[in-house]
Formats: C-alpha cells, structure tokens, sequence
C-alpha cells in the first residue's frame, strides 16, 4: 500500500470527495482516507502522478510519502511524526483569540446598545450609520482571519464537491450580505429624513451573526484539533521510542552515528540504562532488558549470548555487545509503527455507511436550506426572518461528526491495543474480532509453551534421581532431537547435577535409531534411552528376568504419565533398567483461565493439533477446550477452520509457519508474536505478548470499540435529525420554538467535539 499526504480537507465530506477521485482512476483497486491523519492509502498498479492529479482535480493536495532512505538522505524528520503532529491547534488558537478580541466590541454595539441600551462613545451615540459602518468593519476583519473557510467551502462548492466549510461560508457570507444589503438601504433612509426606516433597518443588522458563527466555528474547530491530537497519543508515543543514535564499532573504536546509517551485521553496542537501537543478537555480555515498550510487560527479561534484543527496548544491567539483524524499517518497532498507521488509514466496514450518508450529507444541507428560506417567504414573513432561518439550517448541520465516528474510535483503540501489546493490522480487524463465535487456537506454542521440559523423574530400585539423569544428559547430548534438548536443559538448571553429569566423560559408539531412541557405550557400559518398545527389545537380550519384570512395571506407570499428554523415555545400563523420565510442553499457566474467559463469552473453543488424538486429549482436558481435533497436518488446518465457519465467524490462534494457512483461511487471524514471522505475516492481529490471555483481550477491545462506534454514529444521527428540523423552523408553527443562528453554530461546533471525547472514553478500557 503506497501511502500520501493529503492536504485541504476539512470534513467527511471532502474525505468522501478524495476517496471517490482516486477510486476512479484506473489501476487504483482500492483507496482509504483518513480525515484525523490527513493521509491516504492507495493499492494498484496506477501511478503516484495519476493519483495526485486526481486529487489536485478534485480540489485538494496530494503527495507521496517519502521512504526511509530519502528521510535519512535529507535529514528529514520522520515524515509520519510529521503528519501527526499538531499543527493545527497554535493556527487555531491565534485565529480564536483576534476572532474574540475582535468579536466583543461587535457585540457591545450590536447587542449590548440595542437590547439592554449600554452607552456608546459620543462619535457613535445616537448615529446608526457609524454604527453600521463600525459593525461591517469589525465583521469584516473577522472574516479576513477566518478567510480559510470561505476559500475552502467556495472552492470545494466550485468543484461540485461542497464541504462543512461551504455550509460555514454560505451562511457567514448570507448573513453580511444581507446586512451590508440593510446598511445601504439606511443610508437612503436617512438621506430622505425617515428616521423610523433607519431605526427599522438597525434591526435588519446580522452582522454579528456572520461574525460569530465563524468564531464559534473556530471554537468547535480548536477542541476537536486537540481531542484529535489526543486520538494519536500512543502512535506518536511509538514514534518517539525510535532511538536517533547508535553507537557502533569500527576499527577497533566505538562510534557514535545516526540510526540511519546502522547496516545489518553492525557490531553495536548498549550501555546500562540506554536503548538498544536495531535488533539485534548479543554475542558478548549478559543484561535484563526491559521490553514495556514493545509488550507492556513491566518485568525485565534475562538475556544472553545468543538471544536477541529489540530496537527502543532498554538496556537495564550489563554492557552488551550486539550484532545487528533488522535495521530501518525492518526493525520490530517500526513494523509495529507501521501496523497502526495503517490501521488508522484502512476503512472499518461500519465506517462505509457514514461515508455514504457523509457524501450526499452537505448538498442535501444547501437544498434544505433553501426551501426553509423560500417556505418562509410564501408563508408572507419577511426576507430577514426567512434568511435567518436557512441561515441556520446551514450551520447546525455537522458532516464532520458522521464523518469522525468511526475513524478516532479505531485509533484510539488501536493505540489502547498497542499498550497492551496487541497489534491490529487494519480497521477491519479491530471491528471484526469481537464478533467471534469459535475460536481455534493451535495446541504447540499457543496453548502449550512449546519447548518440551522435564516434568517426572522416577528411578528404578537402587538407582539414585542424580544417576538416571546424569547418564540421561550424557546420552542425550549426542542427540539433536527437541526431547534430548529437554533432558539437557533440566539437567543443566541445577549447578550441581551437571557437574556429576560432566564427569561422565563422552559417550562412545553413539547411534540413533529413528523413531525408537539412542544407543552408545559409557566407559565399557552399554548405554540406551528410547521409548518402551525400544528398551524392552534392549533388555530381552539379557538372560536377567528380573530386568524384564521391573521394564514392565514401568511400563505401567508410563501410561499413566501418557495418559496426562507427557512423553516418556526409558534409559538402561547394560541389562538393568535406570529408570523413566517423562518430558511434556507444559500448558501456559494463563492458557485454563483465558480458555475459560473465552467460553463465558459464549465462544466455542477448539484446539486444533497435529499430535496424537491420546497427547491432544490430555492437554485439551487440561486446557478445557470445548472441542479437540487431533492428527491434523498443516494443509488440513485451513480445511478444518473453513468447516467451522459454518458456526459463525472465526479466529484462528496460531504461531508456525504450519499455522499460516489456517491464519489466512481463517475470518481473524490471530499470531503469537513469539511465533515465526510467515505465521505473523498471515495474521491480521499479532499479540507480542504471546500471551493467551491477549486473545481474551483482544475480543473485548474489539466489542469496546465497536460499542463506542455505535455511540458515535447514534449521537452524530440524533444530532443532525433533531437539529435541522428545528434550525428550519418545524416546530414553530406547534410549540414556538426557534433557533437563532448563533447557538446553531455553537452546537455545530459542539458535535464533533462530542464524538472525539467519547472516542477518547475508549482509554478507560479495563480487561475485566
């Protein structure tokens, strides 16, 4: 997706008008604007040229996002921080503040004298034409600060294409118009003596109506550019995690050098308590590195050689030495980074009827208005009372509020996701994922850690715990299989255990036999570790009958461990049996409770495996899965899953690169961020917490949002529905009720300020 900087735009309205633009030209196969970051995603073969001449056609700016070479190149700032910061609050500011300054006077004169009868200076007393000639200039310097509405509402209007500032500009432009029109009519009035006509035309005055509708607008327009900026807190917050420097090593000396310039395979290095740049993997030193930034887990995470470290983590501990893997744009956080930028520019399939409504929304406006104004004309009131009435049609009426309903809930959401570690690719996503009805989670990794761990030791009579697995982890050293890297490992979790394993020495004449177990000699001994069948086959070569009962005493235990999902191997020595160690991938200690939390949501859980139907049963008992499917091979999964939609929609829960088929096929495809990067590339969500509780999460995020977008476009609805009638003057004739076109602009500027602050509620989201 090529991404653009779109400028001009001021409304849903002008979003809907790019969007429809550059949808046209050919090539383009789809197009998503995004009104709170003024920027566009465009995917297809079109050219950047073409898409930038439509858009300039249609009356706005275009430009294509600069990549990160010619960033580094230029010494640009990062184009992306760039857009989102908040250029449009100080300009709003400034132009609120002359507005006001400008505005009180306008009042005093306007309504001050002519209602509560407050006193003018001597020039003025008494003179209604000074006072005219001092509102139309106070009127028009605010016009003139204000002057970007008229520019942009009658330059859209000129483009067939009008916006919410072609609704501002009409009925400013109306109401000085037709004042300037009364002040004129004054001068005649008094040129003839008829000083009643002037008194009468004083009346006729609407000048601080022009003047404060564009104030009030301006106000509505400040505190919805800081509820904006507000909605993209978290993805600025990322922004500025991204180190500027690194410090690298070249020629034997430590060279500080901007992030820019760092190559993969770079020696770097951290120091305690700085940020470690790119990612990398340390090959010299050992730290505690705290990951919040990326997973917003608070406790730092050991490191050692050989483990790898992420670019805007932090170095707590020790000086390490790292070499670089990802650099640019390739690094963890910027793929994070660009996951919610382009979440923020994709189109949530709620937001399509806004868009709808919000592209017909303004012209329909105008033609409201000037029936309203012809109604009451017919209906014999006076040129005046009949503009003013269409006048605030025009301005109560607020596209912008459709317009923001959905797009600062899903940023704000997804920023939330983000601070919880859980990444949604699109706005798609965000929506989707609540209205699961099955979930699918892959066993290995998701369910289950997925590194195998010693869970039983049980030695033969006469030999000692510390014998078995001493002799175990010199057998199984020889061996590449992930069991033997299990036995390894809980050997050498105990200091002393793998100093009396060491002193064995090397096993000798190693061989493996596949699918049965090791074999190989001992200083003289013959030393085997295998499966049940393996040993007992071993053992029968002995004349000991004594040997071959205890193997099948064992056996029985054994299937017990079998029973509960463990893997049991079985080691001899010569004809006697040592004993069985049982090895399983243990169940996550959070795997019960979210699998438990996902059924009281009333979602149907399945473990999907490729295991053994006996091993998937255990850990799916264990886990409490609605549903186990075992035996499964990876092309299999994504058949599976597209059965189960027939239930509804689903999610798929998975880390491999066996899972990424079933991710893909899949209504939501949920990665385990620890997972491999083609099962995160499939996936539509990744949880960097590879965590499942995240899942859990993750779905009542997405219900939260979806929830706030409802409450969005029911107030932005609501709002327009009761508001334009009353602006026209419906209930009038019935109740009396009128709406002067100054608090019409007011509520104008109200509305969108509304939907932003309770976008912004969605910060308050608790995983309950």
């Amino acid at each position: 997706m090529d991404q653009y900087k779109v400028t001009g735009m001021s409304c849903a309205a002008c979003q809907a008008r790019v969007e429809k633009a550059v949808s046209k030209v050919p090539g383009v196969t789809s197009c998503s604007v995004s009104l709170l970051t003024n920027s566009m995603g465009v995917e297809g073969t079109a050219s950047s040229a073409e898409i930038i001449k439509a858009v300039k056609a249609a009356g706005y700016g275009a430009s294509l996002k600069k990549d990160k070479t010619d960033k580094a190149q230029s010494g640009a700032v990062s184009e992306d921080e760039d857009l989102l910061k908040d250029m449009e609050t100080p300009v709003m500011v400034k132009r609120l503040a002359a507005s006001v300054i400008l505005l009180l006077p306008l009042m005093y004169i306007s309504m001050g004298h002519m209602m509560w009868n407050w006193k003018l200076p001597p020039f003025m007393a008494g003179n209604h034409i000074a006072m005219g000639l001092t509102q139309l200039l106070l009127t028009t310097m605010i016009m003139v600060i204000n002057q970007k509405f008229f520019i942009s509402g009658f330059k859209s209007l000129a483009h067939g294409a009008p916006n919410m500032d072609t609704l501002v500009a009409l009925g400013s432009a109306a109401s000085y118009g037709y004042s300037v029109y009364a002040l004129y009519a004054m001068t005649g009035a008094q040129l003839r003596g008829d000083d009643m006509a002037v008194m009468g035309y004083m009346h006729e005055f609407y000048f601080e109506s022009a003047a404060m509708i564009l104030t009030l607008i301006t106000v509505g327009k400040l505190l919805e550019a800081i509820s904006k900026g507000r909605t993209t807190d978290a993805l600025k917050g990322l922004m500025k995690l991204a180190p500027k420097t690194a410090v690298v090593k070249r020629d034997g000396a430590e060279v500080t050098i901007p992030i820019e310039q760092v190559h993969k395979g770079d020696y770097f290095v951290v120091h305690p308590g700085e940020s470690i740049p790119v990612d990398g993997i340390i090959i010299e030193g050992t730290t505690a590195v705290n990951e919040a930034a990326l997973t917003g887990e608070s406790l730092p995470v050991d490191k050692a050689e050989g483990d790898k470290v992420s670019a805007a983590t932090v170095n707590q501990l020790g000086y390490i030495v790292c070499e670089a893997t990802r650099v640019g744009e390739d690094t963890t956080l910027s793929q994070i980074i660009k996951m919610v930028s382009d979440a923020a520019a994709t189109k949530a399939p709620i937001a399509k009827v806004a868009d709808k409504v919000s592209g017909v929304f303004v012209p329909v406006v105008i033609g409201i208005a000037v029936v309203t104004f012809f109604v009451w004309i017919l209906t014999g009131h006076v040129f005046g009372y009949a503009l003013a009435r269409a006048i605030s049609v025009l301005v109560i009426s607020c596209p912008c509020a459709l317009g923001l309903a959905t797009p600062v809930a899903i940023m704000v959401g997804n920023g939330v996701g983000a601070k919880h570690g859980i990444m949604f690719k699109t706005a798609v996503s965000l929506e989707e994922t609540g209205k699961a009805k099955v979930v699918v989670l892959d066993k290995t990794g998701t369910i289950t850690n997925g590194t195998p761990v010693i869970t039983d030791v049980y030695p033969s009579d006469g030999v000692s715990r510390e014998e078995l697995l001493a002799k175990a982890y010199a057998l199984e050293s020889r061996s590449e299989h992930p069991l033997a890297k299990a036995v390894l490992a809980g050997v050498e979790s105990e200091e002393t255990l793998l100093a009396k394993a060491k002193t064995l020495g090397t096993v000798e004449d190693f061989s493996a036999v596949p699918g049965n177990g090791l074999a190989g000699t001992l200083h003289g001994h013959r030393l085997c570790g295998g499966n049940a069948g393996f040993i007992e086959e071993e053992l029968k070569k002995s004349a000991d009958k004594t040997a071959q009962a205890v193997i099948r005493q064992m056996v029985e235990r054994a299937d017990g461990f079998s029973a509960k999902g463990k893997t049991v191997l079985f080691f001899a020595e010569d004809d006697r049996l040592l004993g069985i160690v049982a090895v399983a991938d243990v169940i996550k200690s959070d795997s019960p409770e979210a699998i438990g939390q996902l059924k009281k949501m009333g979602i149907h859980v399945v473990m999907l495996t490729g295991d053994n139907e006996k091993t998937a049963q255990a850990i799916g008992a264990q886990a409490g899965v609605d549903e186990v499917v075992a035996g499964v091979l990876p092309d299999g999964k994504a058949a599976v899953v597209e059965k189960l939609k027939s239930r509804g929609k689903v999610i798929m829960v998975g880390d491999g690169i066996n899972d990424a088929p079933a991710l893909t096929s899949a209504d939501i495809g949920l990665a385990i961020g620890a997972g491999t990067d083609i099962a995160i590339d499939a996936a539509d969500v990744v949880l960097m917490k590879s965590r499942l509780s995240d899942v859990v999460t993750a779905i009542r995020l997405s219900c939260a949002t979806l929830h706030n977008i409802h409450e969005n476009l029911f107030w932005a609805f609501i709002y327009n529905i009761i508001g334009i009638p009353l602006a026209a003057g419906v209930w009038i004739p019935l109740f009396g009720w009128t709406l002067n076109p100054m608090f019409g602009a007011a509520a104008m500027s109200l509305s969108s300020f509304c939907v932003v602050t309770n976008a912004l509620r969605l910060n308050l989201f608790k995983n309950r």
